[in-house]
């Protein structure tokens, strides 16, 4: 049975030491140790990582490189971020969620991860991503809080 993808945005990945957060992430990173799931992140996240406490980086750092993925933003996910500020779904200071949201989609991930509640994991927000994904022949992408996964099963 294929292994469920999920992209990590850079919020999971500091939700391991959020005290609101912690305990839905460690057990994810349990799903992602266990094998169960795929941790796809990209290099927007090992960028923005770059700025984060380094026992964030080392959590980062020591997971098992057969149980995640590298996926590179590329120009065709600047283009479709773009879209999304230019159809307003979220102003242009959420342009790295947008690439975010765009490497999620173009990389078909079965869902995109992440504590981000006002930009990413927003009813109204992703419905207006996906209505642009439709739009432009692209996948319709699942998007959830750790929360929802942990909680829920994958």
């Amino acid at each position: 049975m294929r292994k469920s993808r999920l992209y990590f945005d850079t919020s999971v990945f500091g939700g391991i030491y959020d005290i609101e957060f912690q305990r839905e992430t460690e057990k994810l990173f349990d799903m992602v140790k266990s094998g169960e799931i795929i941790c796809v992140y990209s290099d927007l996240t090992e960028f923005e990582l770059e700025n984060a406490p380094d026992r964030i980086k080392e959590h980062f750092i020591n997971l098992d490189e057969n149980t995640v993925e590298f996926v590179e933003i590329t120009e065709e996910i600047n283009t479709l971020a773009h879209a999304y500020i230019r159809e307003k779904v979220v102003g242009e200071t959420s342009i790295d969620d947008c690439r975010h949201i765009a490497c999620a989609t173009i990389n078909k991930v079965d869902y995109l991860v992440s504590w981000n509640f006002k930009h990413i994991v927003n009813v109204f927000r992703i419905r207006g991503y996906n209505s642009i994904n439709i739009r432009n022949g692209y996948i319709q992408l699942d998007i959830r809080s750790p929360k929802d996964i942990v909680e829920n099963g994958k």
